[in-house]
Parts: structure tokens; C-alpha cells; sequence
């Protein structure tokens, strides 16, 4: 069975923000990441070369495949800031109406700025969300 392509590194998230050219994605980074270490209690990790995630979750499909991934995490793109919200969005109706300015994915939240959203409503998202995942699959 075939492994997850982005995995847990060993290289300093720190020096990863701090290697943010843009000084307001740079800021902007800061605080999305302690929302996630308060929605989490965890520390960051980077996963893969441009991911700083929170937390980990062990999922298994009735396929048979299994792996653990981060519960939460985000990745300074040169297009827009990408938030992952594992648990998708569609339990957060109201909460996306509320959000501000911002695209979606299956499980990716983009936008350019964080002043494009209403940051209160971003980190309830990310607290809601890391907290359906604990409560249906294996965290640590």
C-alpha cells in the first residue's frame, strides 16, 4: 500500500515563516498559527518542504488504506494562504456564509490576506473542525 506523499520532516517551522518573503503573509502566518496551536494544544511540525501542521490523526478507509495525517494545518502559497480544514466544509454552512472573502477545495480553504476574513469566524472554523476530527478518528 502506497505511503502518504506529504509526511512529517524533521525542518524548523520557524525558519520556514521566517523565510516568508512578504512581510504581511509572514504576519499573517503568525497568526494563523496560533490559532491552530490553541484549537489543537499541539506544537507545529512541518509536513512536507512548504506545510506547517498541527496535531495528527490516524484514518483508515474501508479500502483498507491507512495512514495518519495533520489535523490541521496551513501553507503560505504564492497565490493565497491555504488553510486545510481535514473535516471539509460541508458541516460549516453558516460559518462559511460569515467568513469573509475566501475560495474552496475538498478540504482547502484559500485566501489572499487574512484581512479578507473575519478571523473570530476562522478560528471557531479550525476549532470546530480539529474537534469533529478528534471525535472520529484516533488523534495524538
Amino acid at each position: 500500500m502506497a505511503e502518504n506523499k506529504t509526511q512529517p520532516t524533521k525542518a524548523g517551522v520557524t525558519a520556514f515563516l521566517n523565510a516568508v518573503e512578504d512581510r504581511q503573509k509572514r504576519a499573517d502566518c503568525r497568526k494563523v498559527a496560533a490559532m491552530m496551536r490553541r484549537a489543537t494544544g499541539k506544537r507545529a511540525k512541518m509536513w512536507g518542504p512548504s506545510i506547517v501542521g498541527f496535531g495528527t490523526y490516524h484514518y483508515k478507509y474501508d479500502s483498507g488504506r491507512e495512514g495518519d495525517f495533520m489535523l490541521t494545518g496551513f501553507s503560505p502559497r504564492k497565490q493565497a494562504l491555504t488553510v486545510y480544514v481535514m473535516a471539509g466544509f460541508s458541516r460549516y454552512d453558516a460559518l462559511m456564509k460569515k467568513l469573509g472573502k475566501h475560495k474552496t477545495g475538498k478540504s482547502c480553504l484559500y485566501f489572499k490576506r487574512l484581512a479578507d476574513v473575519d478571523e473570530r469566524v476562522l478560528e471557531q472554523l479550525i476549532s470546530e473542525s480539529v474537534g469533529y476530527m478528534r471525535s472520529k478518528y484516533e488523534t495524538w
